[in-house]
């Protein structure tokens, strides 16, 4: 087995991925945050110990060590409720650890389906001439995009459609290092992005080879990815160093699509009378010399 193979089939093993969430989130758990003695240096293991783990759940240690060695088999929607109130788990981490305790099947028929968007959100996206935006699928892939967009983050249809993956562009691609102010807040976002498809999906094989490729390229990839953190991000600030208009603070806005597929249209647009503002309106008005100037940020 090569070392993609090897990290692509360890990365995505359910039972592996249900250990390890288990153990790093009773890692970040100090006795004090729950209201347990800390005996300082007695205490041989970061966080809590499984036995305080389980009394604080209340389940039996034999059951939460089963547990946290992957074995989620017949475990109750009310117990991993209690654990996961025990180690204060997000929502996101929640729905996480349902994932991975208790998977649902998916036909493997439909998972590797080709994601593609509608006609009608193509038109939408067109739409949008002002407001940079795209249509993302699983896997962090990059489906359709409008002008805007690729005047702020580079024409995409340049790229192979292999490469149009928000994974690959920003731990493979060093222009969008240079593009994303707050690289590193990006790549975490990227990161728990695809945990969370990961634990939805353990069977997929284009994520499974996406996982391992980026973990046998990309240190800082494959440390994110021990961290085993989720997170559900749906609006926010990025901060962009764009080739031809310069600093660009822009909000952004997420919207899952209802139709089961797993798709999220993304928008960004600056605040009004801001110099970002402004900033956008030129690249609109450039048309395709500003899309050309956005497509620096692949090649660099």
């Amino acid at each position: 087995m090569d070392d993609v193979s090897a990290a692509s089939s360890a990365s995505l093993d359910r039972r592996a991925e249900l250990s390890e969430f288990l153990r790093t989130r009773r890692a970040r758990l100090k006795p004090e945050d729950v209201g347990l003695p800390d005996f300082g240096r007695h205490r041989r293991v970061p966080g809590l110990r499984r036995e305080e783990l389980a009394q604080l759940a209340g389940v039996s240690v034999a059951y939460y060590t089963r547990l946290e060695q992957g074995n989620g088999r017949n475990v109750s929607a009310e117990v991993l409720d209690s654990i996961a109130r025990a180690l204060r788990l997000t929502d996101a981490e929640r729905a996480h650890l349902t994932h991975l305790a208790k998977p649902k099947q998916h036909r493997k028929k439909h998972t590797a389906r080709v994601q593609q968007a509608r006609g009608a959100l193509r038109q939408l996206l067109d739409s949008m001439e002002s407001v940079p935006a795209y249509l993302t699928g699983r896997r962090g892939d990059i489906l359709a995009w409008n002008r805007m967009a690729a005047a702020v983050f580079g024409d995409w249809a340049e790229l192979p459609p292999a490469e149009r993956n928000w994974a690959r562009l920003v731990f493979l691609n060093p222009g969008y290092q240079e593009l994303f102010v707050e690289w590193d807040q990006k790549a975490s976002d990227i990161v728990s992005v695809l945990r969370m498809d990961a634990g939805c999906h353990p069977d997929d094989p284009r994520l499974s080879a996406l996982v391992g490729e980026l973990s046998v390229k990309s240190p800082e990839f494959r440390r994110l990815w021990a961290t085993h953190d989720v997170r559900e991000k749906t609006y926010g600030v990025k901060h962009l160093r764009h080739p031809l208009v310069g600093e660009l603070t822009l909000n952004y806005e997420s919207f899952h699509l209802a139709e089961g597929n797993e798709q999220t249209l993304v928008t960004y647009h600056a605040d009004p009378g801001s110099e970002s503002a402004e900033a956008l309106r030129l690249l609109a008005s450039w048309g395709t010399d500003a899309t050309r100037a956005g497509s620096s940020a692949q090649s660099s």
